[in-house]
């Protein structure tokens, strides 16, 4: 099951535009991540891909299909979609609630969840480690149990590619270490999962692909440990980048570190 994106492109009417020239295919194995600069369009690509905005030049492409021509019930069957995290629409929901609306596209426009269905709930909160939160209010959990609970929404509709919207921004270290386990263990399980991040280091730890989006510039799609290196990364991000390899007790890490900018902004 690919996503690919040709040739894409968006702008704003009477605006310059957000994107440009974009291309990548993601083959719905392991992980892909995209990174860039603030303001370089990333949450905008991810909704152009899946179809929530429309590219106004070049298209998206589920399993050699375009976006445009799928039905929504099965286009939703086959992406999950976990936004960032905004509390206030679920705050006086339970966590088991706020996750059954993953499953609204398997079900008829008025009906309620099956037995069937709250199983599906379950397994998935299970999965990603929120199970004994079933009964909790939204606005009773940390922000990591929040951002469980929205994967495990989108879970819920049993997806084969999970697309992400910086899923560990705004947590601690514990918990981004937390949700970047689950995506590891969804993976080697068989989901697909294209995550939009803010750390160049979670890139290197997890993904096999990565898109590169610099401002009003075409990105650079490749296999992860080609693409970002130190040279690269400077002039994605315009600060001076050293990556270096952390032989630690535990494990070898890979650390990337902003130095100094890399030139003087007028």
């Amino acid at each position: 099951m690919a996503l690919e994106v040709i040739q894409g492109g968006f702008a704003w009417p009477n605006r310059d535009p957000v994107l440009m020239n974009v291309n990548f295919e993601f083959d719905g194995k392991g992980v892909m991540s995209i990174l860039g600069p603030n303001g370089a369009g990333k949450t905008t690509l991810l909704r152009c891909m899946l179809g929530l905005l429309q590219f106004t030049e070049g298209k998206a492409r589920l399993d050699g299909k375009p976006i445009s021509q799928w039905k929504p019930r099965d286009f939703w069957r086959t992406i999950g979609y976990v936004p960032q995290a905004k509390l206030p629409s679920f705050a006086s929901m339970t966590l088991a609630d706020m996750v059954a609306l993953g499953r609204s596209a398997h079900m008829g426009p008025f009906s309620l969840p099956s037995d069937s269905d709250w199983a599906i709930v379950d397994r998935v909160m299970e999965d990603v480690g929120i199970a004994h939160l079933a009964g909790r209010l939204c606005s009773e959990v940390s922000g990591g149990q929040f951002q469980l609970a929205l994967i495990a929404r989108a879970l819920a509709a049993e997806p084969k590619i999970l697309v992400l919207d910086e899923p560990e921004s705004n947590l601690d270290f514990r918990n981004q270490m937390v949700v970047l386990q689950v995506i590891e263990r969804l993976t080697d399980q068989g989901l697909g999962a294209i995550i939009n991040t803010h750390f160049p280091a979670h890139a290197l730890e997890i993904s096999n692909k990565t898109l590169l989006v610099p401002r009003h510039r075409p990105p650079i799609f490749g296999n992860t440990r080609d693409i970002m290196t130190e040279e690269v990364l400077t002039d994605v991000f315009d600060v001076q980048v050293r990556i270096r390899q952390l032989d630690l007790p535990e494990r070898l890490y890979t650390c990337v570190a902003a130095v100094t900018p890399s030139r003087t902004k007028t």
